[in-house]
């Protein structure tokens, strides 16, 4: 009846969106595309809701996220809950995260246009199996990247920028906050905006 209506049954549907994850994550994992590969303890691909209306969007992962495998950990991942929790969202739950880069530069280094190049499909396919509403980029590294701008993140802030057809908002890194706490609250003005862009999508 409902292949009839032109209706697949839902266990269809979440088997066919769980394909789309499972080749992609083997990708990444065994990515060779850039020289990274040779010094990552293991590649960081992403966590979260992977049907989530936010999806943030780092630079390239820390030591501990590539000892961990997950973005956003240790003190700076910690902040990023807070942030989180203030405005009613959580990792867990309509909140997907990843990073530009899925393995990370030696030495926490800003990433090559190569690595740049060679990463993104990556995360654009990402952005394409996620579906996000709205897109938060975190750092000056990712905004500049993801908007191919060289523009500061003073400049970016306070308006709605468009990624792959995504509206996109620009904010500071957690780990940016925790060296210089009189900006958190900019931080605090960004996603207050973002949640009212998300509100008014």
């Amino acid at each position: 009846m409902l292949a009839e209506m032109g209706l697949a049954p839902v266990w269809r549907l979440k088997n066919r969106e769980t394909k789309g994850w499972i080749p992609l994550r083997a990708t990444v994992s065994g990515c060779t595309k850039c020289a990274l590969h040779q010094t990552r303890t293991q590649t960081v691909f992403g966590v979260g809701d992977e049907n989530a209306d936010w999806m943030l969007i780092g630079e390239a992962p820390g030591a501990e996220e590539d000892r961990l495998g997950d973005p956003f950990v240790g003190q700076a991942g910690k902040l990023l809950d807070s942030m989180l929790a203030a405005i009613g969202l959580s990792r867990q739950e309509n909140v997907y995260i990843a990073n530009v880069l899925k393995c990370r530069p030696p030495g926490n280094r800003n990433p090559s246009p190569e690595e740049v190049a060679q990463c993104s499909p990556h995360l654009l396919q990402q952005i394409e199996l996620v579906k996000p509403k709205l897109i938060l980029a975190m750092g000056r590294f990712a905004a500049q990247t993801l908007l191919k701008t060289d523009a500061s993140i003073s400049s970016l802030r306070g308006r709605v920028h468009r990624y792959a057809g995504l509206p996109l908002i620009v904010t500071y890194h957690p780990a940016y906050l925790l060296r210089t706490l009189e900006d958190k609250a900019k931080a605090w003005e960004d996603l207050v905006f973002a949640r009212k862009t998300m509100q008014g999508l």
